[in-house]
């Protein structure tokens, strides 16, 4: 494994501070957007039966409820308040994004790297490349392109999950919201 990370060269060091960040943000956000901590169950079950609770404004739904409280008279300003606990719930989601983009190119400016290093050591007598330089230049380019891909793809996969359970919470957000008398949040 440890010949594998040596192979990568310098690129390695940025592919490991994605891969880092990554798993923090994928971590982090998987905790802070589980139901309880967004849409806990009382909180609901007090919108449906017709007296809503902050239930302590812990939750993003009772910090919501707890400023429809203080602020009933203006609709505008609790949807706007209720927009700004959907955005809090994407934070952190845009360095995933980067982290998408931008670990396959580091593993495909190895992969450029490695093969210029091997037709850069082409002998001009034989017009055979060194062969220490061609291996070298051969697993810079693969295992770049490897480790990039590695910590792109599940960063995709996590950030697909984590944009949907942001929408899936904002449109919940919006029928509750619609039950306690605001409209088009």
């Amino acid at each position: 494994m440890l010949d594998i990370l040596k192979g990568a060269g310098v690129f390695v060091y940025p592919l490991a501070v994605c891969s880092i960040v990554g798993a923090f943000i994928i971590f982090e956000r998987l905790f802070a957007l589980r139901r309880a901590a967004i849409i806990p169950t009382h909180i609901v079950e007090g919108i449906v039966e017709g007296s809503p609770s902050d239930g302590g404004g812990g939750s993003a739904l009772g910090r919501v409820i707890a400023y429809w409280k203080r602020h009933a008279q203006d609709d505008g300003a609790v949807k706007a308040y209720a927009r700004l606990e959907v955005n809090r719930m994407e934070r952190g989601l845009v360095f995933l994004e980067i982290i998408i983009g931008a670990a396959p190119l580091l593993g495909l400016l190895g992969t450029v790297t490695g093969l210029v290093q091997v037709f850069g050591n082409v002998s001009m007598d034989t017009g055979m490349p060194d062969p220490s330089a061609f291996t070298q230049g051969i697993a810079l380019a693969l295992t770049t392109t490897v480790i990039g891909l590695a910590v792109a793809i599940p960063c995709l996969v996590a950030n697909s999950y984590l944009q949907r359970r942001v929408e899936t919470y904002a449109v919940q957000f919006e029928s509750l919201l619609e039950q306690i008398g605001l409209k088009d949040v």
